[in-house]
């Protein structure tokens, strides 16, 4: 009962890394601060629904926004809680230096780190993924319908009949490019 409680007040994240957002590693771009705005507006919402526990896989890009935005968020709502779901420990281990620094930072603030694997296999982020979608009830998503991994997550939620809640990067970037 416990596990289905929790369930039903976890809201998941996926999106996408720099390279598939409209303003790849510019997060002084116009585009990306509507973004994150809305990113952290969405994640308002849902604390609004309900939602108390967020779950996040903590890539480069879109997650790092949305986990920022909870951070922020739980000094107004100190009830909510964020996990970090990792796909292996060395996950931050071959990113340049600052993006390190503030991955470690964000982890030190989150609630819960879960571990999908201790060392990296091929499928560990897709796993992780999986693990995302199978511990939520809402998804939130930065998507436009690129192929790749966010794909196949909004897939799975859908399949899951999840809620879904989808940002589209590309139409905050469309009159600022």
């Amino acid at each position: 009962m416990i596990l289905l409680i929790k369930i039903l007040r976890t809201c998941g994240f996926t999106g996408y890394r720099p390279s598939k957002l409209p303003f790849p590693n510019n997060e002084k771009h116009p585009a990306c601060l509507r973004l994150k705005a809305l990113i952290h507006d969405t994640v308002e919402a849902a604390i609004h629904d309900g939602y108390t526990h967020f779950i996040c896989g903590f890539a480069l890009g879109s997650d790092t926004y949305f986990a920022e935005a909870v951070l922020v968020l739980r000094t107004l709502y100190p009830q909510i809680t964020l996990e970090a779901a990792l796909a292996c420990e060395a996950q931050a281990e071959n990113w340049a230096q600052k993006d390190r620094d503030r991955f470690y930072d964000l982890l030190s603030r989150c609630d819960v780190e879960t571990y999908i694997s201790r060392k990296y296999y091929p499928r560990c982020y897709l796993d992780r993924n999986r693990y995302i979608v199978d511990h939520s009830r809402r998804l939130i998503a930065v998507f436009d319908g690129k192929l790749g991994g966010t794909m196949y997550t909004v897939n799975r939620a859908q399949a899951k009949k999840i809620e879904l809640v989808i940002i589209n990067p590309s139409a905050y970037a469309a009159d600022n490019t």
